[in-house]
Order: C-alpha cells, then sequence, then structure tokens
C-alpha cells in the first residue's frame, strides 16, 4: 500500500476512536510528549497500562469471589484503574470504571460484578483498537514516511 494512502488510513482510523468515544483528548496530550528522543513513547505507556490493568483486572476477579467482599479494596483497584486509564485518553475504559464505583459506594456486588466485565470487555476492546494504531503507525515508519498528528477538528 502506498505511504499517503496508510497515512490517510491512520488519520481516518484515530479519527473514528474519538468520535466512538475510545479516545479522548487525553490520548492526544500524550502524544504530544513524544518526541525524537523518545518515539516509543506512546506505544510503551499504553502497553504499561495494558499490563498493569490485566494485573488490576485478575485482582479485582478474586477480590469479587471473596466470601466476604472488601469492597473498600475493590474500590481501590477500580480508582487505581480509571486514573491510568484517563491518563492514556481510553476515555470507554474510564466511564466503565466510574460507574463501577458507584457499585462499589452502595456496596452491590451484582452491580460490581456486572461492571467487572464491562471493564474487561472495555479494556479488550482498546487494546485492539490501539494495536491497530500501533501497526498502522509502524507500517508508516518502516515505509519511510512520518507519522501524521492528529487534530480533533473533525
Amino acid at each position: 500500500m502506498e505511504l499517503v494512502q496508510i497515512q490517510r488510513r491512520l488519520v481516518d482510523y484515530t479519527k473514528s476512536l474519538f468520535m466512538e468515544g475510545f479516545l479522548d483528548a487525553q490520548f492526544l496530550q500524550l502524544q504530544q510528549l513524544q518526541d525524537d528522543s523518545n518515539p516509543d513513547f506512546v506505544f510503551e505507556v499504553v502497553s504499561l497500562f495494558f499490563e498493569d490493568s490485566e494485573k488490576l483486572l485478575n485482582e479485582l476477579t478474586i477480590a469479587l469471589d471473596q466470601p466476604n467482599v472488601d469492597f473498600k479494596k475493590i474500590d481501590s483497584h477500580v480508582h487505581q484503574l480509571k486514573g491510568s486509564s484517563s491518563s492514556i485518553g481510553a476515555q470507554r475504559v474510564k466511564n466503565a470504571c466510574i460507574a463501577f464505583r458507584n457499585y462499589c459506594d452502595v456496596q452491590n456486588i451484582e452491580g460490581c460484578l456486572t461492571c467487572l466485565q464491562q471493564v474487561k470487555q472495555e479494556c479488550y476492546l482498546v487494546k485492539n483498537k490501539f494495536e491497530t494504531l500501533f501497526r498502522l503507525e509502524q507500517q508508516i515508519m518502516a515505509s519511510g514516511g512520518s507519522v501524521p498528528t492528529t487534530e480533533l477538528g473533525f
């Protein structure tokens, strides 16, 4: 595929991620921190997010399976996941975490279990979206091009 076509696909794909609510403006802030001295910054930060979120989701699964559920502990894990998802601009994950915390506040185990599945699903979806995004960026770089910057003027 021609370089210009790949760049156009990346721009269109990135815009769709914003329009579908997967990403918010925080992702653009993260991209602005990337420069020539650290060209893989966004990839590394997002990869760390998914490593951490996998651990947190496993801990949440175990914590919600206990006979005496510690809602304070669960809320702490969800709060951490909400913060880290917010820092990479993963808007739908962050929003699912907000709903999850509301169920923690009222100690609603069924609501927490439902939200846990929702958060897992949103993490899975946004991970796939990021993988596609990074794959397009890699194709552009491998073709000798530069990754176009994303702007929210759409």
